[in-house]
């Protein structure tokens, strides 16, 4: 069993059911139920490009991004029966994880800080994954606060920059390998689990962005004798998680889609 199928039940697969409840729309009042509407149109989606790559729509997590959106929303989308939550900001997170339930499986999928790690793994027990690691100091951090709380491993991306951008964090291509067998060898209470990278925001070069996170999946897989079909690939946002699903995504990142536009507040 690969780690994608190693998830609690309570993501991809409770999407399958989502599609034939009839009902779900039904229980909300129509300004209500918004974002139960649109993330039955992402997964939707989601199982259309999946059939297209060729794999069953239970391969590939949808992580609803909801990063400014209040807790009623996020209650709404987990009671039309989702389940994987990701947060970019670790006090947002530690703030709306004790208001849901408990079954959430978070994600934290933004910059890490060394000093805000231990305030993110007591405050969030169901954090069930880091997507973004991107150097030793940050891995070496959270294999240490993890080893001393009762839970068990921590699963993690690692954090490819393949667009080559400045304003992105992420390892470069040639060091992922390196970061990996560190991750993998060195960090016990850690559980090296992918990649993930974020694409080119305009979409100009986001099918080359693809191709080389998957070209460094083959050789970090290589290297730590891991099967390529048990190393995820988290790539695919709201603007282009259908071409990364074509392209091996196992774990598309969506938020304005289904939450709509975010809501930052106003610092004046």
């Amino acid at each position: 069993m690969n780690n994608l199928e190693r998830q609690e039940e309570g993501c991809a697969r409770d999407h399958n059911a989502n599609i034939n409840d009839e009902g779900m729309a039904a229980s909300s009042a129509a300004t209500d139920g918004v974002a139960a509407v649109a993330l039955r149109s992402v997964i939707q989606r989601v199982h259309q490009a999946a059939e297209r790559s060729g794999r069953g729509p239970d391969r590939i997590r949808i992580v609803a991004v909801s990063k400014t959106k209040p807790v009623p929303l996020l209650r709404e989308v987990y009671d039309a029966g989702h389940r994987c939550f990701g947060e970019n900001y670790v006090q947002e997170l530690v703030e709306k994880a004790p208001q849901l339930p408990e079954d959430i499986e978070w994600h934290f999928i933004g910059n890490l800080q060394s000093n805000k790690v231990k305030a993110l793994l007591t405050g969030v027990p169901n954090l069930a994954m880091v997507e973004t690691v991107d150097d030793k100091k940050i891995a070496d951090r959270l294999d240490r606060v993890v080893a001393g709380m009762e839970r068990k491993p921590l699963k993690v991306f690692i954090q490819v920059n393949t667009s080559g951008e400045e304003s992105k964090s992420g390892v470069e291509p040639s060091g992922c390998v390196e970061l990996a067998q560190h991750v993998s060898q060195s960090c016990p209470n850690l559980e090296f689990s992918g990649l993930m990278t974020i694409g080119m925001l305009d979409y100009t070069s986001t099918p080359e962005n693809f191709k080389t996170l998957a070209h460094c999946r083959s050789e970090v897989c290589q290297a730590i004798g891991m099967p390529e079909e048990q190393c995820e690939l988290s790539m695919g946002m709201s603007g282009d998680f259908e071409l990364a699903i074509e392209m091996g995504s196992t774990n598309v990142r969506i938020g304005s889609t289904i939450f709509g536009a975010r809501e930052y507040p106003n610092k004046n």
